[in-house]
């Protein structure tokens, strides 16, 4: 039996999150037809794989566990955040967008939606 080498299960983990944060996205908000499924999906998966070890890297420090994870745990837990909100961060563009083309102030809108938070 081989064993699979030291990068191919970090980018098999990554795959694993992205492929998490992305399933969990299109369930959580559900998509307007497969077009925006399939999108979603890819922006999902994308940025999992690209972000995901520098995005679990972070969270870890912020939470000061860095010490106790190990690669594969940072790069799954970062890949499915970093695709988790890597749809949250687009439809967020997307809104401002869209009313700034409707002729709403965009810093109107982000003062709206930063008093919120």
């Amino acid at each position: 039996m081989s064993s699979m080498s030291g990068a191919a299960f970090l980018w098999a983990v990554k795959g694993t999150g992205a492929i998490a944060g992305s399933a969990i996205s299109l369930v959580y908000i559900l998509p307007k037809g497969r077009r925006e499924a399939a999108a979603r999906f890819a922006v999902g998966l994308v940025s999992g794989l690209v972000f995901g070890g520098t995005v679990g890297l972070k969270i870890a420090i912020e939470l000061g566990i860095e010490d106790r994870l190990g690669a594969g745990e940072l790069a799954l837990m970062g890949s499915a955040a970093a695709s988790l909100s890597a749809w949250w961060a687009l439809g967020f563009l997307m809104r401002l967008l869209t009313r700034r083309r409707s002729g709403e102030s965009a810093l109107r809108d982000i003062e709206r939606m930063t008093d919120d938070l």
